[in-house]
């Protein structure tokens, strides 16, 4: 079954532990974290304290997206304050290799992101070293962006290279993903929806989720 993620990035931090309570009713799968350093994006937002918050909250998995200049000086930290899986950017690497098994070893799943306007094809050598294969289908940094369509080709290009070569690391988009665009996503191999403003700004938050994931039949 396809997997949701809620990007907390939308989620109302005026009532955080409200908010993960009831993604946790809502019946979501992981939650995914967006750290930003205000150097590789031009946005700022957590650090390690507030993983370690947000943990003592769920015991949902913790997807901590680094999209940061430098995740190798903080990803361990990351991982001792909870966080279950460290997505840092191929872009930030010649060889993100090393860094894949380290976080392993660390105790972590090991997660590479490719942003837009990467060749997908860049992710070919490391693919073997990676427990989650992240698509940024929006320019990394803000939420509510618009979703750009290249992205199903990387998509498909994941699903196929995972299968051809017998690897195993889950597929997942983030970026601009509704509920209208999500089925597609799916069909071209996506099996993490990672989703922000289209849940938490919905007046039907477990509907939504399971639109996404795939139940439309449910609420025909």
């Amino acid at each position: 079954m396809v997997k949701i993620a809620p990007s907390l990035l939308a989620c109302d931090f005026a009532h955080l532990e409200a908010e993960i309570r009831d993604m946790e009713v809502c019946d979501a799968d992981l939650l995914h974290l967006d750290v930003m350093d205000g150097h590789y994006v031009p946005n700022i937002t957590f650090g390690p304290v507030i993983v370690k918050a947000i943990r003592q909250l769920t015991k949902l998995p913790l997807d901590t997206h680094l999209m940061i200049t430098d995740p190798e000086k903080y990803a361990q930290r990351f991982i001792e304050n909870g966080a279950d899986i460290i997505t840092f950017h191929i872009e930030i690497t010649e060889d993100p290799i090393p860094l894949l098994k380290k976080i392993r070893e660390w105790g972590a799943r090991a997660g590479l992101s490719l942003d837009p306007g990467t060749d997908v094809k860049k992710m070919d050598c490391a693919l073997p070293f990676v427990d989650l294969a992240l698509v940024m289908s929006v320019r990394p940094g803000f939420g509510g962006q618009q979703f750009i369509p290249a992205s199903h080709d990387k998509i498909h290009y994941l699903k196929n290279v995972k299968k051809s070569r017998d690897l195993d690391f889950e597929i997942s988009v983030d970026g601009g993903v509704t509920t209208e665009n999500a089925p597609a996503l799916i069909e071209s191999g996506a099996e993490i929806i990672v989703a922000g403003s289209t849940i938490f700004k919905s007046p039907d938050r477990k509907k939504t989720i399971q639109l996404l994931r795939g139940n439309a039949m449910q609420y025909a």
